[in-house]
């Protein structure tokens, strides 16, 4: 599932058409991935996903502008959340503001960039700290959506095992806590070779919960290129630990969900 964000940035050239949505936006990355990964072997696999790895982002036109702007719509709701957010994180995490990455990168309207979340604090969250912006995700899935978009999902499956030609999690640690939550963590270079935007270095995380339901965030330090929002940040906003500190937090699952 984390596999199929690999290639959204090449996914999502239909962004201008009506009623987009990230679960499109990773079906078509899901049939990118595989089609790239049939012609991939050996020392090719350091390039096997050029372009954004990480998050539901959007490959942007020609053009070197830099912009600031977040999605627009309920502008509220979006503040509380990112507050709900930030009183989670450690202090000088940064400023966290809720963004949407197709409206960023891709340029979408609101309406086309527009997602239903089912966790209380999912979404994309910009994060600005001495110069730079990062970025944090934060994605709930239900079981049953799992069952239903993956039917062979496995949850105990070790992620930092190679599977096929699937390239390497770097620095993967799983660790299987004492309720029977699955917890696997590591980190990504995000150099894949060309392609815009560039994304830095970042720590992606997988909370496998005890009912099958899946929690999962990505700690980016940007991205640069077209419509770079900012430098990269030196490092990404939550460290390892600090990003397993959030994902063990109840804040992030639904009501009735099986946060332990």
């Amino acid at each position: 599932m984390n596999d199929v964000r690999e290639l959204l940035g090449r996914a999502a050239e239909g962004a201008g058409h009506p009623g987009l949505t990230t679960d499109a936006v990773y079906a078509r990355a899901g049939r990118v991935r595989r089609r790239r990964r049939a012609a991939v072997s050996g020392a090719a696999l350091a390039v096997v996903a050029a372009g954004v790895v990480a998050f539901p982002g959007f490959a942007a036109g020609p053009g070197t502008e830099r912009t600031s702007v977040a999605a627009p719509a309920e502008k509220s709701g979006k503040e509380d959340r990112a507050g709900r957010l930030t009183a989670l994180l450690p202090s000088g995490v940064g400023t966290v503001e809720q963004v949407s990455l197709a409206v960023l990168i891709k340029n979408a309207t609101p309406e086309q960039a527009k997602e239903t979340y089912v966790g209380p604090l999912d979404g994309q969250y910009s994060v600005r700290r001495d110069g730079g912006v990062g970025f944090l995700t934060l994605s709930y899935t239900h079981r049953a959506q799992v069952a239903r978009k993956s039917p062979d999902f496995d949850p105990a499956a070790d992620l930092c095992v190679v599977r096929g030609k699937e390239p390497p999690r770097v620095d993967c640690v799983r660790e299987e806590l004492p309720d029977g939550r699955i917890l696997t963590i590591w980190h990504d270079s995000m150099d894949y070779g060309d392609g815009t935007p560039q994304w830095g270095p970042e720590f992606t995380a997988r909370l496998v919960l005890k009912d099958g339901s899946l929690l999962a965030a990505r700690s980016s330090t940007g991205y640069e290129g077209d419509r770079s929002q900012g430098p990269l940040l030196e490092s990404p906003p939550l460290d390892r630990t600090q990003l397993r500190d959030l994902l063990l937090r109840p804040e992030l699952v639904p009501a009735g969900g099986t946060a332990k």
